[in-house]
């Protein structure tokens, strides 16, 4: 009997420990997801919006403007930059997407000047919004897992900024 109590008062520990590891593990995925939304909030923007549809985009607690797009058909994250001429993306990422450099030239970016190549992308797409043949550089200073996205790109479209909100529409005639 006493070995019964034993057992039992073990399995009832184990299945306690049990427990508290499965909650434990439940609030780091909550707050794994609490955070990413905090971080990018448009993550549910979609490439499957309407053509040309306009595009509204909610700004993240570090305050700008981040949303998941394409490339060239290749998913990325865009960073929307005003300040910045072209499409910028980090020479890993550019070859990862299979993107040619071209000719070499000089950048003046936040961080200072840097050396790098212009490229030519075949496609961006933000939501609905697509353009095709867009002006991109190719340089150090931008980390692998963003992509700025500058006036060669946000230019073709009418901004407007209101509060915490972003929105790109087709420019009107």
């Amino acid at each position: 009997m006493a070995d019964a109590q034993h057992t039992t008062r073990r399995l009832g520990l184990g299945m306690m420990l049990l427990c508290w590891v499965v909650m434990l593990a439940l609030a780091v995925w909550w707050f794994r997801g609490v955070e990413s939304r905090r971080a990018n909030p448009n993550l549910e923007l979609s490439s499957q919006a309407a053509p040309g549809a306009p595009v509204s985009l909610a700004r993240n607690a570090a305050g700008h403007f981040v949303a998941p797009g394409e490339i060239d058909g290749q998913p990325v994250t865009f960073l929307l930059d005003t300040g910045a001429t072209y499409v910028s993306l980090s020479r890993g990422l550019a070859e990862r997407l299979g993107l040619q450099p071209g000719p070499a030239a000089t950048f003046n970016t936040a961080n200072g000047r840097v050396q790098g190549h212009l490229t030519t992308l075949d496609s961006v797409r933000l939501g609905g919004l697509a353009v095709r043949q867009v002006a991109g550089s190719i340089h150090a200073g931008i980390g692998d897992d963003m992509v700025l996205l500058g006036m060669s790109f946000l230019g073709r479209f009418d901004i407007q900024i209101r509060a915490d909100h972003l929105t790109l529409s087709p420019r009107t005639p």
